[in-house]
């Protein structure tokens, strides 16, 4: 078969499929090289090679155009660190996580998207977990996971770069799971979403607006850039300090206090429909939790936390029971105690 110009995109697919994500400038030297590759095995084609933004733009739009008919796309976004732009082809249909089954079994999974929801749940914006709160996760699963094999889950999570460690000891989401997982992230958390007033994408680490009620997040290099030009807020213009934006409330793991993940499972609000069909389930759910942190010597969070008695599993009040552990504050404070209802008995 002849060598043609539509083998660029070929070598180029091949190439960049080998890799998790890569930087524009070595996706762009790689699109240079497939063009020296397939020039050298056919010296008649002529392929213009240019080195600006536009070119590499068109570039990107056919390989998009190729990939469509298989739901993939050679998509790209700023490392929210180091504010370099990558790419990497992602799925853009149903459940992306699904892509993880290469790697890991469906338990694995489960167990990925059990911290993936902590993770974004997160009270301040810290969008972290600890270790400890990420070993908890086993307690949600039905199955016989042994918190040695999530310690060992966990640090392949890390290694393949589905999650990032801190020094600290908290996980929190990778450039990799905010790029591959995007469309699933937007998907199932709409509401804890928050994106960047400068480049509008999704914001796991940054800055925000000291204003109360200004939703104005950046990241830190979006912020770096607009402070050399601008000196007050882009959405509310109020004024922010000078220096390097001392006033400025974090987002992230800087936004993370002591005991915010202390306690019982948070979990995202269900609607009606999805309660009353999981009202028997959630009931069985929270038993096991609490027989599963006995077997492993934890102490039950609702003796340590002075939940109310309606709230214990004696069979009675259920409906309550859950009625309350929905009111759990973000930082695991319980609602205050309610007074014991009096017996009708008479002595």
């Amino acid at each position: 078969m002849p060598v043609s110009s539509n083998d660029v995109q070929r070598l180029f697919l091949q190439a960049i499929l080998s890799r998790r994500i890569l930087s524009q400038k070595l996706a762009a030297k790689i699109w240079e090289k497939c063009i020296d590759a397939v020039k050298a095995a056919n010296d008649t084609l002529d392929i213009q090679y240019r080195a600006d933004r536009n070119s590499w733009d068109n570039f990107v739009t056919s390989i998009n155009d190729a990939l469509n008919p298989l739901d993939l796309e050679f998509a790209h976004l700023h490392d929210e660190v180091t504010g370099q732009e990558v790419y990497a082809v992602v799925n853009r249909k149903g459940d992306e996580i699904a892509q993880m089954a290469t790697d890991y079994s469906a338990l694995e999974i489960a167990y990925f998207k059990a911290v993936l929801e902590q993770i974004m749940l997160a009270p301040n914006e810290s969008f972290c977990v600890s270790s400890l709160a990420a070993l908890r996760e086993v307690n949600s699963l039905k199955s016989n996971m042994t918190k040695s094999q999530a310690e060992a889950t966990l640090h392949s999570f890390v290694a393949k770069g589905w999650l990032v460690k801190s020094r600290r000891g908290r996980y929190s989401l990778s450039t990799r799971t905010i790029l591959e997982l995007q469309t699933y992230l937007r998907t199932t958390y709409e509401s804890e979403i928050i994106e960047c007033t400068i480049c509008m994408e999704l914001v796991t680490r940054g800055v925000g607006c000291p204003t109360p009620q200004c939703k104005t997040r950046l990241h830190n290099h979006c912020f770096a850039n607009y402070r050399r030009r601008n000196n007050a807020c882009p959405t509310c213009k109020e004024a922010w300090s000078e220096g390097n934006g001392a006033k400025l409330r974090p987002v992230g793991e800087a936004a993370f206090k002591e005991g915010q993940d202390q306690g019982r499972r948070r979990a995202r609000r269900k609607s009606t429909e999805e309660q009353e069909d999981g009202d028997e389930e959630g009931e069985h759910d929270a038993s096991q939790e609490q027989d599963d942190d006995a077997m492993n010597g934890e102490p039950d969070p609702s003796q340590s936390q002075s939940v109310p008695p309606q709230t214990q599993p004696n069979g009675r009040g259920k409906g309550k029971r859950r009625a309350v552990l929905e009111e759990v504050e973000d930082d695991g404070t319980p609602p205050p105690r309610t007074q014991p209802r009096r017996s009708s008995r008479r002595g």
